[in-house]
């Protein structure tokens, strides 16, 4: 749906979108999961162990933004694919939020493994500095794609309905539950991890992501930094420790933002941006 006038026209993705990206996003990505465990030994043999660098892995963690792209191209066409992409230009937003990507994050992990005794007794991760950017920069295009999905087009479609504080709610559900799959395929981090703290994690998380979303004007790109910064290889194992200050910053966030958070007001709602 456009306006009347193709030279100002702005592709408009309706809410009920959010069914065919949801339908794509979970089946991409749990048939993948599933048959990396069905046949385990099969695509052992033709790509490999089962790992985070998995290639089959790689697209099913992909499935967000394949299943975005692909709902964002069917209802603005490729000039609305531009709009869209356009959003990874959105930086401006408060020093305080660029605290809590930089700062904040790195100290919930670290807070995290120290409850856990890991702080000052687990090795060092990589063996050289070189090796520390080689993981750093394979984490840079794997978990932070995901966001072209969740927050490039899943919350501003819960936001037309919801009030923020809601649709993070929603969202971190789904979000969470969207991952569950890969506790069950070895390989993976999850599998090392507890399912319930991580499920409370991520809805807590997905709640400080609607809130520096919305004070960004939707931006994907501080989205993606956010998401780069949970999965950071520098940062300590903390599972399951984390997740009780990361519930403690959401609850904060909310508090402070509690004008916005409950309001639709201030939501960002359109995936496609006017020019």
């Amino acid at each position: 749906m456009v306006d009347a006038h193709p030279e100002t026209a702005v592709p408009i993705v309706p809410g009920y979108a959010i069914w065919p990206f949801l339908l794509i996003a979970f089946g991409l990505a749990w048939g993948l999961v599933a048959a990396l465990i069905l046949f385990t030994d099969t695509i052992t043999q033709l790509f490999g162990e089962v790992s985070a660098t998995h290639p089959l892995f790689i697209l099913a963690v992909y499935s967000p933004a394949i299943a975005a792209f692909a709902i964002v191209s069917w209802y603005g066409g490729w000039r609305g694919l531009k709009r869209f992409l356009s959003r990874l230009l959105l930086w401006r937003v408060s020093l305080g939020w660029y605290a809590v990507v930089i700062l904040v994050i790195p100290l919930i992990f670290m807070a995290g493994s120290l409850l856990k005794g890991n702080l000052f007794t687990a090795p060092l991760p990589f063996t050289s500095f070189s090796a520390a950017l080689s993981a750093m920069a394979f984490m840079l295009i794997l978990g932070p794609i995901e966001e072209f999905g969740w927050r490039g087009l899943a919350l501003p479609l819960l936001q037309r309905r919801l009030a923020p504080i809601w649709a993070g709610l929603v969202l971190g559900a789904i979000w969470a539950v969207w991952h569950v799959p890969a506790f069950f395929l070895g390989g993976t981090p999850q599998s090392a991890w507890g399912i319930m703290p991580f499920l409370i994690g991520s809805v807590a998380v997905s709640l400080i992501l609607t809130a520096l979303f919305n004070a960004s004007r939707g931006s994907i790109l501080l989205a993606a930094l956010f998401h780069f910064q949970l999965n950071n290889p520098l940062w300590p194992d903390a599972q399951p420790y984390d997740t009780v200050f990361f519930v403690f910053a959401a609850a904060i966030v909310v508090w402070v933002q509690r004008d916005t958070m409950f309001a639709r007001g201030q939501a960002i709602t359109r995936v496609i941006p006017a020019p």
